[in-house]
């Protein structure tokens, strides 16, 4: 299977599924507010951590997996969290599809891209670190 199917595969269900579970706690508990910025930051650490994770495992052309990545985990993840809210949250249309086809994928393929280009640095600055350390 090719690298940027698990990972459009995988970032798109986490996507849609957060999306689907803020939904829920929005309809169930508006008043609990924090609740977004919390799963926000788990996507983001999510791609920071696999992101770092290939750099160290020197995955061969990671920049154009993440990036073919999360241009299919965008899409991906919008009809997944339009499907999952429409059977498990409230009775969300058809009319939420194209937006979440359009602003809501290309805002989910930022958050997948972004953050997974920052954990590829991050694992940069690991692996040199751990090459320059001596070895006994």
């Amino acid at each position: 299977m090719r690298p940027w199917f698990v990972r459009a595969l995988w970032m798109g269900l986490l996507h849609g599924a957060v999306q689907t579970g803020v939904a829920a706690v929005g309809v169930r508990s508006p008043e609990a507010g924090a609740v977004r910025p919390i799963a926000i930051g788990l996507l983001i650490a999510a791609a920071v951590i696999w992101g770092a994770v290939d750099t160290l495992r020197d995955l061969e052309g990671r920049g154009m997996q993440w990036f073919v990545a999360a241009l299919i985990a965008g899409p991906f993840a919008g009809a997944l969290g339009v499907v999952g809210s429409a059977l498990l949250v409230d009775q969300t249309g058809q009319e939420a599809l194209w937006v979440a086809l359009t602003g809501g994928a290309a805002f989910t393929a930022l958050l997948v891209l972004a953050p997974a280009g920052l954990g590829m640095l991050l694992g940069g600055f690991l692996a040199r670190k751990d090459s320059a350390s001596p070895q006994r």
